[in-house]
This record gives structure tokens, sequence and C-alpha cells, in this order.
């Protein structure tokens, strides 16, 4: 998986532990695909103030991975869900995921 497929990942979990304006310039920027210029632009500020919000972003989603690892354990739960032959006991784990 590259770095930006991992950060989005991150934003899964992590994604409401941020303000409004961390969320649009980060969803504005993954998701639709737009440039540093374009989001600036578009919002009223610099392109270099989009930058370090969305940087700021990163560094944090990657922080809270590292202390929380909600997503590390996920893989993990999922890992022994596709082993499980059980389905009334895979439908029950995937609710709690």
């Amino acid at each position: 998986m590259d770095d930006r497929d991992y950060i989005v990942m991150l934003y899964d979990f992590y994604g409401e532990l941020f303000n409004e304006r961390q969320r649009e310039y980060f969803e504005e920027y993954y998701f639709n695909n737009l440039s540093l210029a374009e989001i600036g632009e578009m919002l009223g500020v610099s392109r270099n103030a989009v930058h370090k919000v969305i940087q700021a972003v990163e560094e944090k989603l990657r922080f809270y991975e590292e202390k929380l690892g909600l997503y590390e354990k996920n893989k993990i739960i999922y890992g022994i869900m596709d082993k499980i032959e059980d389905e009334k006991i895979k439908k029950e784990l995937e609710k709690l995921v």
C-alpha cells in the first residue's frame, strides 16, 4: 500500500478527531484531488496555509495510529476473521469492527 492510501485509511479511523477546517482541507486534497492552489483559491487562503494544515493532519494521523493502533488492530482482526469458517461467528465479529 502506498503512503497516500495509508493516510486515507488512517483518516477513516481518526478523521472525526479533527476540526471542520482540517477535515475540509484534507478531504478536498485527498478525496476530490484538488491541488493546494485550488483549495487555497476556493477557500480564500494561501497555498502554503493549505499545505501546513494538510501536513499537520497527516502528522497527527500517524501519531494517533502510533499511540492507538486502530488500523493495525483492525487488520489483525480481519485476518483472523478470514480464517474462521463459522459464518455465524464471522457475522458477530463483523458487528464489532
